[in-house]
């Protein structure tokens, strides 16, 4: 069993949402990892790292699957790769600040499918909603109330869990 090191990934080709993350993360004392297909700017902080993936087709969700431990967070709006981090044991968070659960996940996979069937039938056009102040003061909430949960269920704060090693 590993001693608990509580990560936040970031799928972060388009998360509208990375500025809040690491304002969570740097309160608690965790580290996030960006997961990204090219190079972007990120805070040049010890505890942030940018993880630079091949192009392809799900590879940075793959990397995330094979690098997430059991009650790491993952921030993402890819509603497959929600479901694979959930099957991992990891919470997982909406860029507008939905979780993801066992309980959700398979209505939110239901609608993603009837959506791009109605998008590629022409029903649909353009993409979602902007996020608004209210979407990013949701997710902050949920962010922290995640991370609250993870650190009752281990009995301590993460960061002197971190020191202690």
């Amino acid at each position: 069993m590993r001693s608990f090191l509580l990560n936040i990934y970031i799928d972060a080709d388009a998360c509208p949402v990375k500025g809040e993350v690491y304002r969570v993360a740097e309160r608690y004392g965790l580290d996030v990892i960006v997961v990204a297909n090219s190079r972007m700017h990120v805070p040049g902080k010890a505890w942030i790292t940018l993880e630079v993936v091949e192009d392809g087709l799900n590879v940075a969700d793959d990397w995330i699957v094979d690098h997430l431990e059991p009650d790491d967070i993952v921030i993402t709006a890819d509603i497959p790769l929600a479901s694979r981090c959930l099957k991992r044991g990891a919470h997982v968070l909406g860029s507008k600040g939905k979780p993801f659960t066992e309980a959700n996940i398979g209505g939110a996979v239901a609608t993603r499918d009837l959506l791009t069937g109605l998008r590629s039938a022409g029903e649909i056009t353009g993409g979602p909603k902007a996020l608004t102040r209210k979407d990013r003061s949701l997710f902050l909430q949920q962010l922290d109330q995640i991370v609250q949960a993870i650190r009752r269920k281990h009995n301590g704060s993460p960061a002197a869990e971190k020191e202690a090693l």
